[in-house]
């Protein structure tokens, strides 16, 4: 029970028996098909062959006559707008509504002070500005603003979507969460300036004997931050959501009127925690690529320095 609810579907199940078919979206060998997924499906919600295809613990097959997953086929692709495409489409939308009302309230009301929920998001924003880009990128920090700021509002929306009764697992899938490490990846590494490089390459006060074992182990470096930051995010969120569900799920374990009141108040104070893990993983994973961006874009002329001093004495 617990994996289907935090699981991506080709159905959003917002309560048992309330259900929002989404559209099926099929590359197969050259040929494009589209249904809706209730087709899949029968009245009691059980996985159904259509048309040739079959769903099976959230993926769709090709099927056989006999409506079996035919192994070993390579030429289907799934496209479909999913549980967690939707979640994540619905995110987005709601991100640009919200911000492009801000933005229009700064253009119309300049100078003014902020009300609303103006007066909400600009602290978080300045926050944002003042604590994590400028205390860990320096002065190149505005080119780096629209990121983070988009980093840390996506991950935050939808951690708490996915808190929603019927909401959707998006942060806990580790196919979402390796996308976004992946961008700060990328972004650190076209980031990196002379000395980054030089830090990596030619590591200052390491013998030269040792360069072979040290340049792997740097290069190993690179990639190992942002895996960190893919797994932290998915492991936190997906961790909640199976400890809410198995505290829920000991009412019917042991069937017992007596341990409800136990497991209702146990599962209510997790989710309490659970909207402080919200706010707190999105800071983190904004502030570890801040502190990327930071290391990459550094000066150090503490080499330079060191030459000079020795050369002074």
């Amino acid at each position: 029970m617990i994996t289907h609810h935090i699981a991506d579907a080709h159905k959003w199940e917002f309560a048992h028996g309330v259900n929002l078919y989404l559209p099926v979206i099929l590359w197969d060998n050259g040929q494009l098909h589209t249904f809706s997924s209730s087709n899949l499906f029968d009245e009691h919600g059980v996985e159904v062959p259509y048309n040739g295809y079959v769903v099976e613990h959230g993926h769709i097959y090709k099927a056989d006559a006999a409506g079996e997953p035919v192994e070993g086929y390579s030429g289907l692709y799934d496209l479909s707008i999913t549980k967690n495409v939707a979640s994540m489409l619905l995110s987005v939308a709601l991100l640009l509504l919200i911000f492009f009302v801000i933005a229009g309230r700064y253009k119309n009301n300049p100078g003014k002070a902020p009300s609303g929920i103006q007066s909400f998001f600009e602290p978080i924003i300045i926050f944002i500005r003042d604590d994590i880009a400028k205390a860990n990128i320096g002065p190149k920090y505005e080119r780096y603003m629209p990121f983070l700021l988009t980093i840390f509002f996506f991950i935050w929306f939808n951690n708490l979507l996915g808190l929603m009764p019927g909401g959707a697992n998006l942060t806990g899938n580790i196919a979402v969460t390796l996308v976004l490490a992946l961008m700060t990846l990328l972004i650190t590494v076209f980031s990196g300036n002379k000395s980054y490089w030089s830090h990596i390459f030619a590591t200052p006060g390491v013998p030269v004997w040792l360069a072979p074992i040290m340049i792997p182990v740097e290069l190993i470096g690179i990639i190992t931050k942002p895996f960190s930051l893919m797994v932290r995010l998915f492991a936190n969120i997906t961790a909640g959501h199976i400890i809410i569900l198995s505290l829920f799920s000991l009412i019917f374990i042991f069937e017992s009127i007596a341990v409800a009141p136990l497991s209702v108040a146990f599962a209510t104070f997790m989710n309490f925690l659970e909207l402080f893990v919200a706010l707190l993983q999105a800071y983190i994973f904004t502030l570890l690529s801040a502190m990327y961006f930071g290391g990459a874009v550094e000066e150090h002329d503490h080499v330079d320095d060191m030459g000079h001093g020795d050369a002074h004495h």
